[in-house]
């Protein structure tokens, strides 16, 4: 049967993708946070953190790019694939052409972390430095024209979503009768997926996402009912800021989250501080924003309830993450948190 459309994101697809991924991604930990500031902040809630930064390659992209590469007809394989990042899905896709047996050769932008280079060559990527932006895309493209390789999307498609969509189902399996969702956005293939797990098992259950104020893509393309493109980026979470949505995750998203939060670069950093404090876990900036969410913009709508906060990426190195952490810290004491 051939699965390529909206509709075909269903329950029952959603948990044939997980089993069929099973054999190549880690089932991450849900856990509670025990943290009696947090609890008292929020007027007793319970927050569980889904661990997918213990994911392979650090970050929930391994299970979109496995997911896309296990669908290359088995006579192309041998060409390899090609991705367009500006460094987790580049890792990722790295880890995905090793997992099937066959090359990656990605496109990464020039401004990409040297940490997260490095952990793309780790996983047998070959690294193309290109201008951030359009050029990236157009690299991507020669390589699939000249050499025949497949173009693993950072974040559009349905079998991206179909992947993404296990960290929804393991978290409603691992903690029953969630009252809220709390899920970091950038192109919104992580949203997707997880967003409609969520809805297929609990329709009851809000899903809130949280974006950079300088990269609102999907919020804006929400507003507009229709993908929108931003003229530019600017966020210290180079995760959340591709400059546009595509049509299908947009409709996935508009079909299943409640609401989309915008948060600071300074209360993205809060955010990674307070994980690091209450929850013992350095993170990268996408992660932090899904907790900054909580902390700045969805406190009235989460007092007291039972929420599932996923904890998306930890690929940072040691002196940007320390950078940030102060920054964070600074942040916390301004707000008297």
């Amino acid at each position: 049967m051939k699965i390529d459309k909206i509709e075909d994101v269903t329950k029952e697809n959603m948990i044939a993708r997980a089993s069929d991924l099973s054999k190549f991604v880690r089932r991450t930990p849900t856990i509670k946070l025990s943290s009696e500031r947090l609890k008292t902040y929020l007027s007793g809630a319970e927050i569980y953190l889904k661990l997918e930064c213990m994911q392979h390659t650090g970050t929930f992209k391994a299970r979109g790019a496995i997911s896309v590469a296990l669908q290359i007809p088995t006579n192309e394989v041998k060409f390899g694939v090609t991705a367009a990042s500006a460094g987790n899905h580049a890792i990722a896709s790295s880890w995905a052409a090793r997992q099937i047996g066959t090359t990656a050769k990605v496109v990464m932008a020039s401004t990409a972390n040297p940490y997260r280079v490095e952990l793309a060559k780790r996983y047998g990527g070959e690294i193309i430095l290109k201008e951030p932006g359009k050029a990236l895309f157009v690299e991507a493209e020669r390589l699939v024209k000249e050499e025949k390789r497949t173009f693993i999307h950072p974040f559009e498609g349905i079998h991206t979503t179909l992947g993404a969509s296990g960290v929804g189902l393991e978290l409603m399996n691992d903690i029953k009768n969630l009252d809220a969702v709390v899920v970091s956005v950038g192109g919104g293939g992580l949203m997707s997926g997880v967003s409609a797990a969520v809805k297929a098992v609990n329709p009851l259950c809000k899903v809130y996402g949280v974006e950079p104020i300088g990269a609102a893509s999907m919020s804006e393309s929400m507003k507009n009912g229709k993908p929108v493109t931003l003229t530019n980026t600017n966020t210290i979470a180079d995760s959340l800021s591709p400059p546009m949505a595509l049509p299908f995750g947009l409709e996935v998203c508009t079909k299943n989250v409640d609401k989309i939060v915008l948060v600071s670069d300074d209360e993205i950093c809060s955010g990674m501080t307070m994980l690091m404090e209450e929850g013992k876990l350095a993170v990268e900036p996408a992660a932090g924003a899904a907790m900054a969410g909580v902390l700045f913009c969805l406190k009235k709508q989460l007092l007291g309830k039972k929420i599932g906060l996923v904890v998306c990426g930890s690929n940072i190195d040691a002196k940007t993450y320390s950078e940030f952490n102060m920054r964070g810290l600074a942040h916390l004491i301004k707000k008297n948190l």
